[in-house]
């Protein structure tokens, strides 16, 4: 609601207030939202995967995220070159690092460029890009990573063409396997990023802070690339 439409509730909490008493004639301006905690920009906390992780125990709400994971150095992996539903696999991953020459660190943000990103607002969104399989996403993990992100709708290949091979085959497992690794190592993992075929292979950090909210399977997040340049600017 704008500065007009909020009169009712200023003029509620100081009964005997006219508009005409304040400053250009203005109350205050408010939003209301009833959205879930998946939309827009934000990231999967492991309760969303699973009950359980790391061999069973508790998986972890987004408020519950190590906070350290949130601030670290940056990846992006190039895969825009690929066609919509592909999934990926670690083979790929490891040609990818080994093309831009970086060697993954424990706790590296690992961010993947999918052709979605350039789609995002758009017919056709929610089809597009690529998705990291089960074997790729526990690659990452294996390696210490623990926040990803992708410019596309999800993590996993779009549901269009999941459901199609799943037609086909019948094998369940193919069902939001990148997410289901989740049940063995937990992480964050964030989904529908923007901007990502702006930010080079590597040499920056990321801040990616979640929102809190208690024991949820996901929360907003404001994601930034920060240079060093930038930094030594502050």
């Amino acid at each position: 609601m704008d500065h007009q439409q909020g009169w009712p509730e200023m003029a509620a909490m100081c009964p005997g207030l006219r508009m005409d008493q304040m400053p250009g004639n203005e109350s205050w301006a408010a939003e209301r939202q009833q959205i879930t905690t998946h939309s827009g920009t934000h990231m999967d906390a492991p309760w969303h995967y699973a009950s359980t992780t790391d061999g069973g125990q508790p998986a972890w709400g987004v408020d519950e995220l190590p906070l350290e994971w949130c601030l670290q150095p940056g990846v992006k992996l190039d895969f825009r070159h690929l066609p919509d539903g592909h999934v990926l696999t670690a083979h790929e991953v490891e040609q990818e690092l080994a093309r831009i020459g970086h060697r993954l660190q424990p706790l590296d943000i690992v961010l993947v460029n999918t052709r979605a990103g350039a789609l995002f607002g758009q017919p056709g969104y929610l089809d597009a890009g690529l998705g990291m399989g089960r074997e790729a996403t526990l690659y990452l993990l294996d390696c210490g990573v623990r926040v990803v992100g992708t410019d596309a709708w999800s993590w996993d290949a779009p549901f269009k063409y999941t459901r199609e091979r799943f037609a086909q085959s019948g094998d369940a497992a193919i069902i939001w396997e990148g997410h289901k690794a989740g049940r063995d190592i937990g992480y964050g993992q964030m989904e529908k990023l923007a901007n990502l075929e702006q930010l080079p292979a590597h040499g920056f950090e990321v801040s990616c802070f979640p929102y809190k909210i208690k024991h949820a399977s996901a929360g907003f997040v404001r994601a930034v690339a920060i240079f060093p340049e930038t930094m030594d600017s502050l």
